[in-house]
């Protein structure tokens, strides 16, 4: 069998690459090991969002009379929300395969082997293609802390298909998806310590603004131990014991139960990778061009494995980019203004260079923030509740990135991440009509 693209991995950038293949008319085989949709589907973006949406559903039920709606008595059942969670999840996986299905996309589940760049084996079978594309995506990493091998300890995927809830919880690191899970288990009612390395949670997200979200967590009772270092877990009578180190000496925090979320990292090995003689980066991620093609012409790498972004909106437009090659159609990556969102709530967002990336680079600009309230919208919407909208620009104005603190900030960093990849201006933003009353408006009162 011969195709004009073969795939490796059906997450974002592997269904997206498939499915703008099929359109274009290319024969295409999409070889996936597990479910459609990869991690971002079946236990990432799209599962964690659906168990957090509930949990804010709980927390308006919770605070409804600040709105002047009684609620007699607000609860929950985690058991259902799981399950309302895996059906989300079918649901989507289904869509997938039907669009997939509707292109004449061959997919074929199993684990795919390398043999060389134009022939892949997998259940026995021999697979050749013209090009290929590596989506393999990235997995958890789990740092080699002394003891840790010995604690019956959560992943991520755990954390969602969890059906108890438990009365504490320790969470080792403060990033993405540390501090979602935190959230989430904050609204159940759950005594949650965040265990950061750094000096802030949410690195690489704007720092004054994550401090803010902190402030806020802390209030709602998450207990947090920054620039600290984990040297040890065990399992005691009372729980799980995270022993740890930092400015103020040596400690210990004990929780029923135990979350690592230090980081992922991508997918290398078990498909025949070696095979391909590709160069690497001296992060030991693929090396690509502009056009998501490796050092092997004809090879390409999109989403986590190349290492650029471990974003899954990172990874689509990738696949977009490398099939757009791949049939002659003028396209190049741009990295300027990819959007990175933290869907606690409230949500904080970000795009473009932060002020840490612009004081680094030795880059003059200007700082222009304002309170989300200057929107009747977001002070209609969110009472009681404070939010801060930073733009940085160049002398002339140009934006080089922006931040947002509150809801709905995944909904509106888009229209900053537009006005960086174009170019525009803060008073750019002031000639369109912003529809009244919405909190994109900020935009308009920079």
């Amino acid at each position: 069998m011969k195709y004009q693209i073969a795939i490796i991995g059906g997450g974002p950038a592997g269904y997206t690459a498939a499915e703008a293949a099929g359109k274009a008319g290319l024969s295409v085989v999409l070889f996936e090991k597990r479910s459609l949709g990869g991690v971002c589907l079946n236990e990432g973006c799209i599962p964690t969002k659906t168990l957090l949406y509930s949990a804010k559903v709980y927390d308006y039920a919770k605070h409804a009379s600040k709105y002047a709606v009684n609620v007699s008595e607000a609860s929950f059942d985690l058991g259902k929300i799981v399950a309302r969670k895996s059906k989300v999840v079918r649901k989507l996986v289904l869509g997938i395969k039907a669009k997939l299905t509707a292109h004449q996309v061959n997919i074929v589940t199993g684990e795919a082997t390398i043999v060389d760049k134009n022939t892949i084996q997998c259940g026995g079978e021999t697979y050749e293609c013209e090009n290929l594309l590596l989506c393999t995506g990235s997995e958890t990493f789990i740092p080699p802390i002394p003891g840790v091998e010995n604690v019956d300890y959560w992943t991520h995927r755990d954390a969602l298909d969890n059906k108890e809830v438990p009365a504490s919880l320790t969470i080792v690191g403060g990033g993405v998806i540390g501090m979602e899970f935190a959230s989430f288990f904050t609204s159940l009612g759950v005594q949650v310590t965040v265990v950061e390395m750094l000096d802030e949670i949410l690195g690489g997200m704007d720092k004054e603004l994550s401090a803010m979200l902190r402030a806020e967590y802390a209030k709602k009772g998450i207990k947090f131990l920054l620039s600290t270092k984990v040297v040890g877990v065990s399992k005691g009578e009372t729980g799980i014991t995270v022993s740890y180190e930092n400015a103020d000496g040596a400690g210990t925090v004990t929780a029923d139960k135990l979350l690592m979320s230090v980081g992922r990292r991508p997918v290398t090995k078990g498909f025949g990778l070696e095979n391909l003689n590709l160069e690497w980066t001296e992060r030991r991620c693929i090396k690509v061009d502009e056009h998501l093609q490796s050092s092997v012409p004809g090879v390409y790498v999109c989403g986590d494995l190349n290492g650029v972004s471990l974003l899954a909106h990172t990874a689509v437009r990738e696949a977009e980019v490398a099939v757009h090659h791949i049939t002659g159609k003028e396209d190049a990556m741009s990295y300027r203004a990819i959007p990175g969102v933290v869907y606690t709530n409230p949500e904080i967002a970000g795009v473009g260079m932060s002020e840490e990336a612009l004081q680094a680079a030795g880059i003059p600009y200007r700082a222009v923030k304002l309170p989300m309230a200057y929107s009747g919208r977001f002070v209609a919407e969110n009472e009681g509740v404070n939010g801060v909208c930073k733009v940085l620009a160049a002398e002339d104005g140009t934006v080089l990135g922006a931040h947002m603190l509150g809801n709905p900030a995944s909904e509106l960093i888009v229209l900053a991440g537009m006005a960086i990849e174009d170019g525009k201006t803060i008073e750019d933003w002031k000639r369109y009509v912003f529809p009244h009353p919405t909190v994109g408006e900020i935009f308009r009162e920079l």
